[in-house]
Order: structure tokens, then sequence, then C-alpha cells
């Protein structure tokens, strides 16, 4: 009975939101700042059985509407440390600083009750800092890769979304030994994400 209550009260406050919630048209901006969850494909061709830890991470999002259905979003973060591990090694080796900027173009679909999904591509860029690994290893500190994304933007009020986002992004990095190439290290995230989005 107490869930069927939580249930009835959650969905009538997504309801009475979609009452106030207005269509995003030409110039509109959405700002959201969500809670991501980072969990790494650690694909590795070098051998050494690489991977970084798994996450949490604040985000901040700006997506700028051409139109109702059209936009652009800026994925910002700050540089976020990880543990790098090698399963040969027997451990952690070292660590190292990832900063990620993600730039999509979305398409928004015309969504039931002023629900608003949409899917996402475009490009990400991680620069690579604070790399402290053992004598003689390195990696690139730039990476470039595609982005997918898929989302909903709930309302709660005239100007407030509760957001729900998913990507894929391609992050790699060539590892070298003593100046040889020896192969690369893929951490290819998926990122899920849960935040609060406010229209202006």
């Amino acid at each position: 009975m107490k869930k069927q209550v939580i249930a009835a009260a959650v969905l009538s406050t997504l309801l009475s939101g979609a009452a106030f919630a207005q269509d995003f048209k030409e110039g509109s901006l959405l700002v959201r700042a969500r809670a991501v969850h980072l969990n790494s494909d650690n694909g590795d061709s070098t051998g050494l059985g690489l991977a970084v830890n798994n996450k949490w991470l604040p985000e901040v999002d700006f997506t700028y509407f051409f139109n109702k259905n059209i936009a652009a979003e800026l994925i910002l973060t700050v540089p976020q440390k990880h543990t790098l591990s090698s399963s040969v090694l027997g451990g952690p080796i070292g660590t190292l600083k990832h900063l990620p900027p993600t730039l999509t173009v979305q398409y928004h679909f015309d969504g039931l009750s002023g629900f608003k999904p949409y899917v996402g591509a475009g490009v990400n860029y991680t620069r690579f800092s604070s790399v402290n690994l053992p004598a003689g290893v390195d990696i690139d500190r730039n990476s470039w890769g595609l982005a997918l994304q898929a989302g909903v933007d709930i309302p709660l009020s005239k100007n407030l979304y509760l957001n729900v986002d998913v990507k894929k992004v391609q992050i790699s990095t060539d590892v070298s030994v003593a100046g040889a190439n020896k192969g690369s290290f893929k951490v290819d995230p998926v990122l899920v994400g849960v935040g609060l989005g406010w229209k202006f």
C-alpha cells in the first residue's frame, strides 16, 4: 500500500509539472547539472591488462535549441582522476586525470505529457594530464572520438526538468614503453546520468 501511495505521488508530480511545461523554441537554452556514473569498457591491446576504475562524477551541460526539435549540447566536467591498474603486473601502477568535453547535435522528439525524449551524436575530445606512471611508461595526451547519446527531459514545473541521460563515448590512448608503442588502451565508457535542467 505504501509503495502504491508513493508511486501515485510521483505520477501526480510529473503530470502536474507537465501542465506547466513550455515547448522549447528557437533560442531556448537548457542548462543541466547531472550526477554521472562512468563505466569503462577497458579495452587493451598492449598485453598489460590495463584498466581504469569506474566512478561517479559531476557534469554540467548547455543545450541551445535552433528550433523545438534540433539542438546542440556542450557537455563539461572537471578533470577526473583515475587509478590505472594492470592485471599482468598485479594491481595499480599509477594515476592520471582526464578532461573530456563533448559536443553533440540532438533531435528532440515531441513526447506525451510534456516528456521530451532525445537522441544525439557528436565528437569527444579528451585531454590526459597529471600522468603518474612507472618510469619509461607513457601515454598519448590527446584523444578524439565519437559520442552517442539518448535521454529524456521530464517536466517538473514551468522551467524545471528532471533529466535522465545515457552516453557512449570513444576515448583511447596509445601506450609506450621506453619510447616504443606497445598498443592502445580504450576507455570507451558508458555514462549514465541523472539530474535537473533549467530552461531559459
